[in-house]
Order: C-alpha cells, then sequence, then structure tokens
C-alpha cells in the first residue's frame, strides 16, 4: 500500500513524502529507520481525511508539536515549521499564536488570545506547563486525556452501532411493507374485503388510507423530527429519571468530571477554580450539585465530603477521593477514579447490547412477520375454503 506521511527531516524542516508500506505501522517504521518523525499519516489517495481535517483540532496540534519539539526544534521555530504546510483554520490559528509570540507573550497567553480554538483546559495545560518548565510533558498529559475521552467515546458509539443499524434496517422494511406492498394487497382484496378476517381488514384499510393520503402521512412522520428535537430537553429528563439507564449517564457525566478535574488539579490548578471550570461538562441538574459542591469547597470542606454530600461521588470514589486526599496525590486518585466509571460504563454497554440486540432482532422480526401473516390470512382461508 501507498501512505502519504507529513513528517520532520533530520534537519528539522516540515515536509510530505509518500512511502510504500504494508500497513501503517510499517509505514512509520520505514519512516523513523530513514531519520523522519512522523506527524501525519494516512492511505494514499483518500481525500476525506483531509477534508475532515479542516476544522481546527487542538489534539492534532499538541501531537504534532509535540513530535517537533521531540526533533529538538524549539516552540516558535515548531509553529513556523506546522504553519507553513497548514491550510484553512489551522493556519489562522497558528499564524494568530505566533503573531502573539512576536509581540513577547507567553505562549499561555497567546492560546487564550485565539479563544475559539482552545479552551480553558488547554489554556491551563500550557499555563502550568509554564511553572514546570516541561511543555512536552504537559502536552503529552494532554493528548492522553484527549485520547481516553475519544477512546470511551468510541467503545461506547462502537457497541450501539448494531443496534442502530438494526433498528434502522427494521424500520425500513416495516415502512416499505406498509407504504408500498399492503396498498397492493388492498387493491386485490376490494372484492372479497367482507370475507377478510378482522384484523386483515384493519391492516388493509391502513394500507388504502397511505395510499389515498400518503402525502398526509409523510407530512406527519416529517413533523416528528422537529418534535423529538423541541422535545430533547424533556426525553433527556425521562432518561434520566429511569432506575438503571439514568444511573449508568449520572456515572459516565461523573467520569468527564474526575478524569478533568483530575487533569487540572496535575497541571497546578487549584481545586475551587478546577470545579469552577468543569461546571460546563455536565447535564444542567449535575451543575446544580457541583454549584453547591464548590460552595461547600469554599466553606473549607474536603473534596471527598463536598462531592458526597451532593451526590457527585459514588461510595468507591469517595473512598479513593479520601485516600487522595490523605496522600496528597488527589489529581491521580481523581483520574482512576474516573478510570473506574469509564469502566464500571463500557461493562454495562456491553451487557445491555447483549440483551438488547436479540430483542431487538425478535421484537422487528414480530412485526415483519404479523404484517406478512395478516397479508396473507385471506388467501389462506380461501385455499381452504376451495378444499
Amino acid at each position: 500500500m501507498r501512505y502519504a506521511l507529513k513528517a520532520v527531516g533530520p534537519s528539522g524542516e516540515v515536509i510530505d513524502l509518500k512511502l510504500e508500506a504494508a500497513d501503517e505501522m510499517a509505514a512509520r517504521e520505514l519512516a523513523r529507520r530513514r531519520g523522519y518523525a512522523v506527524l501525519r499519516l494516512a492511505r494514499d489517495g483518500m481525500p476525506a481525511l483531509a477534508a475532515r481535517r479542516q476544522r481546527f483540532d487542538a489534539t492534532l496540534l499538541s501531537v504534532e508539536l509535540l513530535a517537533l519539539l521531540d526533533a529538538g526544534l524549539n516552540v516558535v521555530e515548531a509553529l513556523q515549521a506546522l504553519a507553513e504546510g497548514a491550510r484553512g483554520e489551522q493556519r489562522r490559528v497558528l499564524e494568530a499564536l505566533l503573531e502573539a509570540l512576536r509581540r513577547g507573550e507567553s505562549l499561555s497567553q497567546a492560546v487564550a488570545g485565539v479563544a475559539d480554538a482552545f479552551n480553558a483546559l488547554y489554556v491551563a495545560t500550557i499555563r502550568s506547563s509554564e511553572r514546570t518548565g516541561d511543555l512536552k510533558e504537559a502536552l503529552a498529559r494532554y493528548v492522553a486525556y484527549q485520547e481516553r475521552l475519544d477512546q470511551v467515546r468510541r467503545k461506547v458509539l462502537a457497541t450501539l452501532l448494531y443496534p442502530a443499524i438494526l433498528l434502522v434496517v427494521g424500520t425500513l422494511v416495516l415502512g416499505f411493507l406498509l407504504f408500498y406492498v399492503v396498498p397492493r394487497f388492498a387493491r386485490v382484496y376490494e372484492d372479497m374485503s367482507a370475507d377478510l378476517p378482522f384484523f386483515s381488514s384493519l391492516l388493509l384499510a391502513l394500507g388504502r388510507l397511505v395510499e389515498q393520503h400518503g402525502w398526509l402521512v409523510f407530512v406527519a412522520l416529517g413533523a416528528c423530527v422537529p418534535t423529538v428535537f423541541f422535545l430533547k430537553e424533556k426525553l433527556q429528563n425521562r432518561l434520566w429519571r429511569l432506575p438503571v439507564l439514568g444511573e449508568r449517564l449520572r456515572v459516565y457525566q461523573l467520569a468527564r468530571l474526575y478524569r478533568t478535574v483530575g487533569m487540572l488539579l496535575r497541571a497546578g490548578v487549584p481545586a475551587l477554580k478546577a470545579f469552577e471550570m468543569t461546571s460546563g461538562l455536565l447535564a444542567a441538574h449535575l451543575r446544580q450539585q457541583l454549584d453547591r459542591a464548590v460552595v461547600s469547597l469554599r466553606e473549607g470542606r474536603a473534596i471527598s465530603t463536598s462531592l458526597t454530600a451532593t451526590g457527585l461521588a459514588t461510595p468507591v470514589v469517595a473512598r479513593m477521593l479520601a485516600v487522595g486526599e490523605k496522600s496528597g496525590r488527589m489529581g491521580e486518585l481523581l483520574e482512576r477514579a474516573a478510570a473506574f466509571c469509564d469502566d464500571e460504563t463500557a461493562r454495562f454497554v456491553d451487557a445491555f447490547s447483549r440483551v438488547f440486540e436479540p430483542l431487538l432482532m425478535a421484537i422487528l422480526g414480530l412485526a415483519v412477520g404479523l404484517v406478512v401473516v395478516l397479508m396473507y390470512m385471506p388467501v389462506f382461508e380461501l385455499a381452504g375454503s376451495i378444499r
């Protein structure tokens, strides 16, 4: 296979090259042997990837900047090298950073000046590196944080993908039967409508209604989409109230809270400020609980006590936080608590999919089978009367 690479050459320049290799790992290894530090790699002839990268990606910038710093370039040289090969939004952001650095601003000030590209967490991460003098460690920590979030999100989406496809296909099959097949059967049975079984008559009446007023049916179905968006908040609130699912959603949200606060604490951000910065990550009702926890922290109470009192800590997490307070490793223990919650969420999603997939298949199969049987039931009765 042929791969297109963007890499840092032995002399520090950023170049584009193409290599023949068996797979992506082999291409990276071949580039490394030739003295290149790979920034980006993709199959040659895949423009969709380039199009997907048009929007600015702070994580991608961190990965590329980390590779250039490892290659021996300083921050300004690395940003200049990236700006030379960048386009669109990415080039605009990089040039804004370089302009701020030329004015004498620090990197954290430059990043904070491009608020539409970098969030408060990224700014805090860069600011912490200026205190410790280790930008590479801070960037690596941020990349690991984003990769962990993406890993959990991908796992959940991958688990739910098959049921979603199954639901869409089943709905299309039912729609085809009700909107196309049933109306034609209704025309065939018009002359013998008096002898039709009751449920078959109902189904065929529905078919005739669809055939005569199909546009009204499509309008009604089309109106369901904006209605769902309009009632989105109410539907979410109902999901939160479900006994099992609501608790899983809460644990998933708490994992994001723990991981973000843990990273901020390890970056040197005070605990009170860290919790205030993460309020926007949570659902509306959890934000109210977090606000109460922040008030409790201002009053001098411990993190474990404040989170437990406001319902933002499970019993296991509360014990972990108490250990973190005694050992002085609260940031690390919060990240471990996030990993624990993520694993719990992953186990629930796996168990849910194992139960939901066969149940969904059974429901869709019964629905399709019922429609088919009701359509052919008059034929079966007619064959019986002939005998």
